[in-house]
């Protein structure tokens, strides 16, 4: 497995709170090849009003431009939240050799908190998984956008007749 590198998780960083800075999800992430970041993208679900928007999936699209194909074999991904089952999946197809994430997701991850997509053998392609990079920092980009939501959402509602 590749050495975690710890700017490529601060651009993820930096991806997630671009999607937090215009009201998306804070969740970020950022392709490696060979040492140079060769894909960022961040949340656009509620931008794009598509449900495959995420952070990843965006990612895996510019890498595969990049490259001119859709194998990404000698590429890592790190992410600011654990990848969910479509992205865990989409990984898996890209062939991307190391998945690094920040944040644990018990509702929704699949790199072991909810499943574990990237168990060894599960699936003929095996992705290395490291999870809880920065995760303080990843989460509390999360715990703070949903309780800036849940306040602006609750003002709202006291402002309504």
């Amino acid at each position: 497995m590749n050495e975690f590198n710890a700017e490529f998780m601060k651009e993820a960083i930096r991806q997630a709170k671009k999607a937090a800075a215009i009201g998306e999800t804070p969740v970020g992430a950022v392709i490696v090849h060979n040492g140079d970041i060769i894909a960022r993208s961040y949340n656009r679900r509620e931008t794009k009003k598509c449900v495959t928007a995420h952070a990843e999936i965006l990612a895996i699209e510019k890498a595969s431009k990049a490259l001119g194909g859709w194998r990404l074999p000698d590429c890592d991904l790190y992410v600011t939240l654990e990848p969910c089952p479509m992205c865990s999946g989409a990984i898996i197809q890209a062939r991307i050799n190391n998945v690094y994430f920040g944040a644990y997701d018990a509702k929704n991850g699949c790199c072991g908190s909810k499943a574990d997509l990237f168990a060894p053998g599960l699936f003929y392609y095996d992705v290395n998984c490291i999870g809880g990079i920065m995760k303080n920092e990843c989460a509390e980009l999360l715990t703070c956008f949903f309780k800036n939501l849940r306040k602006s959402k609750k003002g709202l509602k006291g402002d309504t007749i």
